[in-house]
């Protein structure tokens, strides 16, 4: 890995990086699962942009807040969405030699927020657990059979998490029973301050929408300024358990005030600002990516049919066919 800056947790983060097989970073993208199975057409493009890596992410799901039980694997969900899916896109992704991360994920019906997933009643709680039991532990099976490089083992699960310790150390205990790749968890930017088990794993996972400016259009600047309130605190983490940080999401919105809370889908910013997207993007790589602590990441998101998503006057998270794109391109090439 380059760009050793010659402190002594640097050297031994590269030595123990490099001796369990990272020799270059993950340069991904969050591939979105849909109704229809995929080709070449549709990896070839993630090859184009330099990628290494693809998050492959079938769906649970919740009906609500309160409901403990998670269906998953189920005729009615999209192809890429379920178990069979997730399969063949892995297959297809690894002709290209695009390493896989694993990454399934809880939808909640009206799109709430998974952080917010809290039982009202014991009996509820053992119901949530041994639910979500079942539907990590059938993927951490497939991935093991898939020999797939990263398994992560949730994402923005903040309230279940907090009010559940006890359970996930022993959730982590049984995925190492049946998987041997790497692990991470996914966790919300806000909250990977107070995740108790980073320890058990091999990367600090952060879905990393910091706000970093609230500026209209956000200078490259102002962004890189903006980063200096948050990245001192993520090193530091970093530091403490002696794991290299993985943006398990990083990513912004083509529109106005891309950079003040980037987390935010809300059908109401609907203004198109492709600089917008292009400053931040790049703040976030020259902050990051050339830090021996820092892994890489995944960006937020990329859809199968390339050519028909995406474009000048598409203001939602994608890059493909914006300017961002070529940036993302650029930096995947030349930071390895």
């Amino acid at each position: 890995m380059q760009y050793l800056k010659g402190n002594f947790f640097g050297v031994i983060l590269l030595i123990l990086t490099a001796c369990n097989g990272q020799a270059e970073k993950i340069n991904g993208v969050s591939f979105v699962s849909s109704r229809e199975s995929i080709n070449t057409s549709h990896t070839l493009p993630v090859v184009q942009v330099n990628a290494n890596y693809a998050a492959v992410m079938p769906f649970g799901f919740i009906r609500d807040l309160s409901t403990p039980e998670i269906r998953f694997n189920g005729e009615r969900q999209w192809f890429g969405e379920r178990k069979a899916g997730v399969e063949q896109y892995i297959n297809e992704l690894r002709k290209h030699s695009i390493n896989i991360m694993l990454k399934p994920q809880i939808w909640i019906g009206r799109g709430e927020f998974t952080g917010y997933i809290k039982m009202q009643s014991e009996a509820n709680w053992k119901t949530l657990e041994n639910s979500y039991s079942k539907f990590i532990l059938e993927y951490a099976v497939l991935a093991q059979a898939l020999k797939v490089d990263i398994f992560c083992i949730g994402t923005e699960l903040q309230q279940f998490i907090e009010h559940r310790p006890q359970y996930w150390e022993q959730l982590i205990n049984e995925i190492k029973k049946v998987y041997s790749g790497k692990l991470t968890y996914a966790a919300n930017w806000d909250e990977f301050k107070t995740t108790p088990f980073w320890d058990k794993l091999d990367f600090i996972g952060i879905d990393a929408y910091f706000p970093v400016s609230d500026m209209q259009t956000p200078t490259f600047e102002a962004c890189l300024e903006g980063w200096k309130a948050h990245k001192p605190t993520i090193k530091s983490i970093s530091e403490k358990h002696n794991k290299p940080i993985l943006f398990t999401e990083f990513g912004y919105r083509s529109v106005d005030f891309a950079g003040k809370k980037p987390w935010v889908f809300s059908r109401s910013m609907t203004e198109v600002n492709l600089e917008a997207q292009v400053n931040t993007t790049k703040a976030l790589f020259e902050m990051f990516w050339r830090e021996d602590w820092f892994a890489g990441g995944f960006v937020w998101k990329w859809f199968h049919k390339h050519n028909e998503v995406g474009g000048e006057n598409n203001n939602q998270f994608t890059p493909q066919n914006k300017p961002a794109e070529a940036v993302i391109k650029q930096y995947y090439n030349t930071i390895k």
